[in-house]
């Protein structure tokens, strides 16, 4: 049942050159730059978003993610959904309206995987960047790099993900879409994917022995092709690049991995499933993680699977 979660709004990394980090997210993947604050952040959108940042950079001694966002339909949704949270039983706490530059009250939380989340109902609107609302072209010419469309989803590594799993589901509404059992352990899930919205998911668990991991931030690429022209901008710029471009087995997108100049992981993708209430879950078994993760190879990626800030 959906619980007035819209969509994923915002992501804080941790990068360790604030400098050198926005060339890579700002004319590397191409998001625009639309601010700083006093914190030592710099404010992130892609060109399709109509709020004000989805990306937050904060400069820090290591890597990582601090909190991810999700955008709710109102206030009266935030506040039913913050007592939901505090009589669920995880520490939540209230962060005053402008502690991040244009957004609203934030209610934070934590989570049995050891990552903070929060919610949010309001983000000062400024528009489809390059554009106009009325009569719009098809795209904004002076777009950079890779040219991403949205801030999509991140994928976050811990070790009780059921539990993660169960939080989103009954207190938010989320929808277990896609999963990975591996039948030689009970079905244990390795793998979750939750979806709050129409798409194959907006936020991913992989059970892992250390809490708090963040694997990845993906964004949103129009085509096939823009993912093959991002893997010719890996190659220009000498990005470190993981694996791509290929296809997923889970959600079926077309894919590329790479690294910011602090080694958080992104991903750029195009095409993937849409969730819809009624789907059932799709299953993987763990026997098949390779073709699943890597649908062309077949194979498991060492380096994709252990490398986490």
């Amino acid at each position: 049942m959906r619980k007035g979660v819209m969509r994923p709004g915002h992501v804080q990394i941790r990068v360790l050159d604030l400098e050198e980090a926005l060339v890579h997210y700002r004319d590397r993947l191409g998001l625009i730059e639309v601010g700083r604050d006093d914190h030592n952040r710099a404010y992130l959108k892609a060109w399709t978003e109509i709020d004000r940042f989805s990306v937050v950079l904060r400069q820090a001694e290591e890597p990582g993610m601090d909190f991810m966002g999700f955008k709710v339909t109102g206030p009266d949704v935030l506040q039913q959904r913050k007592q939901e949270l505090i009589d669920y039983g995880c520490v939540v706490e209230t962060i005053p309206a402008g502690e991040l530059d244009g957004c609203g009250e934030r209610v934070r939380f934590d989570s049995p995987t050891g990552h903070f989340f929060e919610l949010y109902a309001e983000k000062e609107q400024t528009g489809k960047w390059g554009i106009s609302e009325r009569n719009p072209e098809a795209w904004p010419e002076a777009l950079k790099g890779m040219r991403a469309t949205r801030f999509d989803h991140c994928l976050l590594y811990g070790e009780d993900i059921d539990g993660t799993s169960a939080l989103l589901q009954q207190v938010l509404g989320f929808q277990l879409s896609e999963q990975v059992l591996d039948r030689d352990n009970g079905d244990l899930r390795v793998a979750a994917f939750l979806a709050c919205s129409m798409k194959a998911h907006d936020v991913a668990l992989v059970r892992h022995p250390e809490n708090g991991k963040f694997h990845h931030a993906s964004f949103y690429l129009e085509t096939w092709s823009d993912v093959l022209r991002a893997a010719d901008l890996i190659s220009m710029h000498d990005i470190p690049l993981d694996i791509g471009p290929t296809r997923h087995g889970l959600t079926h997108g077309q894919t590329i991995y790479f690294f910011d100049p602090s080694g958080n992981r992104n991903e750029v993708f195009t095409g993937g499933d849409y969730t819809y209430p009624d789907h059932p879950v799709v299953t993987w078994d763990a026997e098949q993680l390779g073709k699943a993760i890597f649908y062309h190879h077949r194979q498991l990626n060492e380096n994709f699977l252990g490398v986490v800030t």
